[in-house]
């Protein structure tokens, strides 16, 4: 954790296993307040770090909460200040019904641990092509969640769009310039530092 104001190392935390550098997701844990979370490519830990170091002094810049996902080979989490769901992906997971699928936990109810939802099955794809599921990103609204589902260059791909608060299929585009899908950014989103 590096202080952006003064530049300087903050704290080295710990999350195991080949953590992925991406963005993360922030969200408010029932329990320990603000945090960051991150999933691993080595393991199946979604790992929670405490990140207010205000009001959430003893829980700031530590590991708070780890969860367990679906397995290793997560490249992506994300959540939704008007979401309580934290969606989690496995894309490089060795085993296709890991890979084509997502794990949501509740964010009020972490513990219960987490839903599958065959978001590679919903594509309705007509090949045998991987079906990769990655990288969850909500639409601006913060009620879609859209996901890439990622085969090779020869195969057919689609986007997934999962309604946020059903966790029900909404929507498949599938077109052939849709070749390999990975990254998708809402741009409002993202410029505004919405998550």
């Amino acid at each position: 954790m590096i202080d952006s104001k003064n530049q300087q190392l903050t704290a080295l935390v710990d999350v195991t296993e080949i953590p992925h550098p991406g963005r993360g997701a922030n969200l408010k844990d029932p329990k320990y307040g603000p945090v960051w979370v991150t999933s691993a490519l080595g393991n199946a830990n979604v790992t929670f770090v405490g990140t207010d170091p205000v009001k959430h002094k003893d829980n700031a810049w530590k590991v708070v909460r780890t969860l367990e996902g679906q397995g290793g080979g997560s490249l992506f989490v994300k959540s939704h200040p008007k979401s309580s769901n934290l969606w989690v992906d496995t894309t490089l997971n060795p085993d296709a019904k890991i890979s084509q699928s997502i794990a949501v936990y509740d964010i009020n109810n972490l513990d219960k641990g987490f839903e599958v939802l065959p978001i590679g099955e919903w594509a309705g794809l007509k090949d045998d092509g991987p079906k990769r599921v990655v990288q969850p990103e909500y639409n601006k609204a913060g009620d879609e969640v859209w996901f890439s589902v990622w085969s090779g260059a020869e195969e057919e791909s689609a986007i997934v769009i999962v309604d946020d608060k059903t966790r029900k299929l909404k929507h498949v585009i599938k077109d052939k310039r849709l070749v390999t899908p990975t990254g998708k950014f809402n741009m409002y989103n993202t410029t505004y530092d919405v998550y």
